[in-house]
C-alpha cells in the first residue's frame, strides 16, 4: 500500500532524544516519522511542504497531572474531558491524564465514563486522552491541600469486606471501598492513584492496585523516609508533584522527598512553573534522579489559560486566578494556572535547561512512563505527535500524527 499522506517540515531545529539539528528537515508519512535529515530538503510533488525556518520542532507534551483549562475542570460534567482534550493542543499538548481530586463515587464515575468514551471514540484534532489519574481519596487529611476533607477516606476503608451494592452512590456517604470498586471496574482508564502510604492498610491497597495494573504515586503525605521505602517495595513508582504536599527535607529526617529523590525506581512529577517549586530544587532532582525520572507536570487547574482575577472551579470548590496559581477563598493554593507551552519556556529560561532536557521532561519521560510506545520522542518510526515552536518558543502548530490540529490564538 502506498503512502497516502506525506508532510516535510523544512528548516526549523529538530529536538532530538540526544541533540538538535539546526536547519534539518523532519519527513512524516501516514502519521510516522521517517525521515530525519540534517539540512533543509527542497519541495517536491506529493507532499505537504512547509517550510520551517527559525522555528523549532519539539515531541508532543504529555502532561500526566492536569485537572482543567480554560475554565473547565474535569469534574464540571460528561463533556468536560472532551472539552479538556480539544484545547489541549493549543498549548502543546499531544496527549494528558485528566485528573481528579477527591470526590463522591457518582462524580468519579461520571469522569471514568468520560474517560472511557474519550479512548473508545477520540475526536479529530483534540488531543490523547490518557487512562485518568486520581488525586484521590487515599491521602493525608492534614496534607489535603485544596483537596475536599468531606471526601478523604482510608486504605483501610477501601479494603474492607463489603457487597458491591453501591448503596451510597451520591453525597458524602460513602466509604473507601466504594472508590475501591470504581477504580477497578474502571478497567484501562485509571493509570495513576495518589496516596498516603503511612496510612492504616496503605501497603496492602498499593498492592492491589498494583496487582491491577494501575501505578501507585505517591503524595499529599507525612511519610517518613523508612515508609516510603517500604512503599516503593510494596509497588509504588510515581511521587505525586515532589515537594508540594509533603514535609519539606531534614538532613535527620529526609522524609517522602529525600526517599523519591535515592530512589531510582520512582519517576517523580514536579510542577515546574516557578511558583511551586524553586528552580534550585528542580535542578537539584534533575541532578539527583537524571531527566529520565523526572517528569514537568502543570498540576493545571480550571484557571490555566485564564487571566488574573478570574474564576473557575476545583472540584466544585471556587479557586481564584492570580499571578503566581489558582487558590481557594481561604488562599489554600489550589493547583497552577501553568499550560505545558509555558513550562517549557519556564525551564528553558528561568530553570536554566537546555532543549533537549526539557522536552525530555515534558515529553518523553512522562510518555515512557505512561506506557505511550512510539511516542513523546522524535525518532525515527516514532508516531508525529509534534510541537512547532515559533522563536520566542511560543506554540505556532501542533501535529498529531503527523496531521495539524487547530492553530491557537
Amino acid at each position: 500500500m502506498g503512502v497516502t499522506h506525506r508532510l516535510v517540515l523544512a528548516g526549523p531545529d529538530i529536538v532530538l532524544p540526544d541533540r538538535v539539528i539546526a536547519g534539518g528537515t523532519l519527513v512524516v508519512e501516514d502519521g510516522l516519522i521517517t525521515g530525519i535529515v540534517s539540512h533543509a530538503l527542497p519541495a517536491s510533488s506529493g507532499a505537504l511542504h512547509l517550510d520551517l525556518t527559525g522555528h523549532f520542532v519539539v515531541p508532543g507534551f504529555v502532561d500526566i497531572h492536569v485537572h482543567g483549562l480554560e475554565g473547565i475542570d474535569s469534574l464540571d460534567g460528561p463533556d468536560a474531558v472532551r472539552d479538556l482534550a480539544a484545547r489541549m493542543p493549543a498549548y502543546g499538548v499531544t496527549a494528558f491524564s485528566p485528573t481528579t481530586v477527591a470526590c463522591p463515587p457518582a462524580q468519579l464515575r461520571m469522569v471514568l465514563d468520560a474517560v472511557r468514551a474519550c479512548r473508545e471514540s477520540p475526536a479529530a484534532g483534540s488531543a490523547r486522552v490518557l487512562p485518568a489519574h486520581l488525586e484521590s481519596n487515599f491521602i493525608n487529611p492534614d496534607y489535603k491541600g485544596a483537596q475536599p476533607l468531606s471526601c478523604i477516606r482510608t486504605p483501610a476503608s477501601a479494603l474492607a469486606t463489603r457487597d458491591r451494592v453501591r448503596r451510597c452512590a451520591t453525597g458524602d456517604e460513602f466509604s473507601g471501598a466504594d472508590i475501591l470498586h470504581l477504580i477497578e471496574d474502571a478497567g484501562p482508564d485509571v493509570g495513576i492513584v495518589t496516596l498516603a502510604p503511612e496510612l492504616d492498610e496503605a501497603m496492602a491497597l498499593i498492592a492491589r492496585l498494583v496487582s491491577r495494573g494501575r501505578i501507585v504515586s505517591l503524595g499529599h503525605s507525612a511519610a517518613t523516609f523508612e515508609m516510603t521505602i517500604e512503599a516503593v517495595r510494596a509497588g509504588a513508582r510515581q511521587a505525586t508533584h515532589l515537594f508540594n504536599r509533603m514535609p519539606p527535607m531534614h538532613h535527620r529526617e529526609p522524609g517522602l522527598a529525600g526517599a523519591v529523590l535515592q530512589s531510582p525506581e520512582i519517576a517523580a512529577e514536579i510542577v515546574c512553573d516557578g511558583y511551586h517549586v524553586h528552580f534550585g530544587m528542580v535542578r537539584a532532582a534533575i541532578a539527583a534522579k537524571g531527566t529520565d525520572r523526572v517528569m514537568a507536570i502543570t498540576d493545571g487547574s480550571a484557571g490555566a489559560g485564564l487571566p488574573p482575577g478570574r474564576r473557575a472551579r476545583l472540584g466544585g470548590r471556587t479557586i481564584e486566578v492570580r499571578e503566581q496559581g489558582a487558590f481557594l477563598e481561604d488562599n489554600t493554593l489550589a493547583g497552577s494556572t501553568a499550560t505545558m507551552d509555558r513550562v517549557f519556556r519556564a525551564l528553558t529560561g528561568a530553570g536554566g535547561l537546555g532543549l533537549v532536557d526539557a522536552a525530555t521532561l515534558c515529553a518523553t519521560t512522562p510518555a515512557r512512563e505512561l506506557g505511550l510506545t512510539g511516542h513523546g520522542v522524535i525518532t525515527l518510526g516514532a508516531v508525529a505527535d509534534l510541537v512547532v515552536l515559533g522563536p520566542q518558543l511560543t506554540v505556532v502548530e501542533t501535529y498529531l500524527a503527523g496531521r495539524a490540529c487547530l492553530r491557537p490564538n
